[in-house]
């Protein structure tokens, strides 16, 4: 797979005379922000980031998200930040669309291109900067990370989706695939970010339901999506939040393939009795 693409919004502000119907919903059950909410008046500023803003896709809160936080951030040239996670208990995951990012992470330095991936585990030093002349769009997703006795925690790294061959779905011919970065039998993860991808007429041929909770960013393609009791059209630079249990199914609409980047929170006993 040589043609990844990687929609990365740009912000801006639609004309005055454009009409206010759109695709966004907000349900108990599940969220969709299209692309077209992704605007400037829409951005967020973060403390000690410099040349930055981001777009708050996920948060926890009562109703919506309860395991994570997802923006999308976009550094100026030059800028970035030699703070960035203010919670030292929190994990991160950054997954770059556009541009180029510099990160130290662990002692380390990566040059990042679109495609890179560097996990970020809980107390980590970490730094980033944008060394380009153009903007670099990148996801963070943050997580407060579930410490077990007996097992450490993962150690940082850096990649590139380019070098991992995705592994395809059981009996569906390769239509359908999961491109991961750490493996899913090891349980100091408590979190999977992934990109699963569809060839055009790929289908998740039942309505799943379980218990991981989902942030899904469409990278490139469209498709219709079930979502609890709703059939949903998205598309590239669209964002779904699905709740615990919500039935989620989908259809990929081609011409070309359907991929997004998936959170879920893994390899954890259920809490018991509240916090």
């Amino acid at each position: 797979m040589t043609d990844r693409t990687y929609y990365a919004s740009h912000g801006g502000l639609p004309p005055q005379s454009a009409l206010l119907t759109d695709r966004a919903v907000f349900t108990e059950a599940y969220a969709v922000i299209p692309k077209g909410v992704l605007r400037d008046i829409t951005t967020s500023y973060l403390p000690f980031w410099e040349k930055t803003r981001a777009w708050v896709l996920s948060r926890p809160l009562s109703g919506f998200a309860e395991t994570f936080s997802q923006y999308i951030m976009e550094v100026a040239a030059d800028g970035g930040s030699d703070k960035p996670e203010p919670d030292a208990n929190a994990e991160g995951v950054l997954f770059v669309m556009e541009g180029e990012l510099n990160i130290i992470l662990a002692g380390k330095s990566h040059a990042m291109q679109p495609g890179g991936y560097a996990f970020i585990p809980p107390g980590a030093k970490w730094s980033v900067k944008n060394p380009g002349r153009q903007p670099v769009r990148f996801h963070w997703i943050r997580k407060a990370y579930e410490f077990v006795e007996g097992l450490g925690v993962p150690e940082a790294f850096v990649m590139n989706e380019k070098d991992i061959k995705p592994i395809p779905m059981p009996d569906t011919n390769g239509v359908w695939a999961t491109t991961r970065f750490v493996s899913h039998d090891d349980m100091r993860h408590d979190m999977h970010v992934t990109i699963v991808t569809f060839e055009p007429g790929g289908v998740i041929p039942f309505a799943e339901t379980h218990v991981m909770e989902h942030g899904l960013y469409v990278l490139e393609g469209k498709a219709v999506y079930r979502l609890n009791q709703d059939w949903v059209e998205v598309e590239a630079g669209d964002y779904m939040w699905l709740r615990a249990f919500c039935p989620q199914a989908c259809y990929a609409g081609g011409p070309g393939r359907f991929r997004y980047l998936l959170y879920k929170d893994v390899n954890r006993h259920m809490k018991l009795g509240g916090k």
